[in-house]
């Protein structure tokens, strides 16, 4: 094992476990399939911390994606 490779499996492992903490820091919806037919929260906006805490997870999400690829294409050995 290299030591890209073995850099790139300990920042899958802290990216997952990012990944993990973030999706349980969001605010639960609780609209459930009640929510289906309203558009109640359609047009509003959200919160600066929820809006900002939304962008990190994805980030972290898409960097997990792109770190997991890379491994499983075998591109770094």
């Amino acid at each position: 094992m290299s030591l890209p490779y073995v850099i790139l499996l300990v920042l899958e492992a802290i990216l997952g476990l990012a990944m993990v903490g973030l999706i349980l820091l969001h605010q639960p919806k609780g609209e459930g399939m009640g929510g289906i037919g309203s558009g109640a929260t359609m047009f509003s906006g959200k919160r600066g911390a929820e809006a900002g805490l939304d962008r990190l997870t994805w980030t972290i999400v898409l960097s997990f994606l792109t770190v997991c690829t890379i491994l499983g294409f075998g591109l770094v050995k």
